[in-house]
């Protein structure tokens, strides 16, 4: 019995360390993400300041062939007051293609500037997507071990049970239900190593000399004599 304890509990060990591998992979790869997901957003802010200076090349180039058209116009006037107002239109035209050679010259530098910060953060996302990788296969070797680990004590938990006494194995569990999962447990110097109480000299006794089963008279579980000086000699 006592065999079959310790394998049950190194089973569940494996059980508890199985539960917090999925959340350890979660947080890998929720911090992928996150990460990933914040390098995808200024993607997507550099392409529309690139679709914005697209916009404006395009506006200057109308407001620049518009220019033209009006320049060649003036050789055509007939009057003073109708040169002037060409003169007039002629002089808003140029400032707004100028404002838009500035806005455009603006958002060069700045696309020159972000397209530097893109590359230096593409390349990050290059280490943390092989880091993160890495990791998760880390963490999925940790698991398949763990469950090939399990598998191994089920197996050898079962053939126990197969090898006990039927009365045996459900007093077994019965007490293990009723005391908390430990159903067999030491004694040393007349103590249950269980609940820490003082078991009858005259059981202490005999447990170091009777192969009978005996349970705690405080806590009911099995007991079994542990020689702990051995160890020391």
């Amino acid at each position: 019995m006592v065999g079959l304890q310790n394998i049950e509990a190194e089973a569940e060990k494996i059980r508890t360390a199985q539960k917090n591998l999925p959340i350890r992979l979660n947080s890998l790869e929720e911090g992928f993400k996150l990460f990933s997901d914040g390098i995808e957003q200024k993607r997507k802010e550099f392409e529309d300041r690139q679709k914005q200076k697209r916009e404006k090349d395009r506006l200057l180039q109308t407001g620049q062939e518009a220019l033209k058209k009006t320049r060649e116009r003036l050789s055509d006037v007939k009057t003073n007051k109708e040169y002037q107002s060409m003169l007039k239109e002629i002089e808003v035209a140029e400032a707004k293609n100028g404002k838009l050679e500035d806005e455009i010259i603006s958002l060069l530098e700045g696309l020159d500037v972000f397209q530097k910060e893109m590359n230096a953060t593409d390349e990050e996302l290059t280490l943390r997507r092989r880091s993160y990788e890495e990791e998760k296969q880390a963490v999925q070797g940790e698991i398949d071990s763990l469950q090939g680990k399990l598998d191994d004590f089920l197996c050898r938990g079962e053939n126990l049970r197969k090898g006990m006494p039927p009365d045996i194995l459900r007093k077994y569990e019965r007490i293990k239900v009723i005391g908390n999962g430990l159903a067999v447990v030491p004694v040393w110097k007349e103590v249950c190593c269980g609940c820490h109480m003082a078991i009858p000299p005259q059981m202490y006794n005999e447990l170091q000399t009777s192969e009978d089963i005996m349970t705690c008279p405080n806590c009911n579980r099995i007991l079994y004599w542990e020689d702990r000086n051995a160890g020391s000699k």
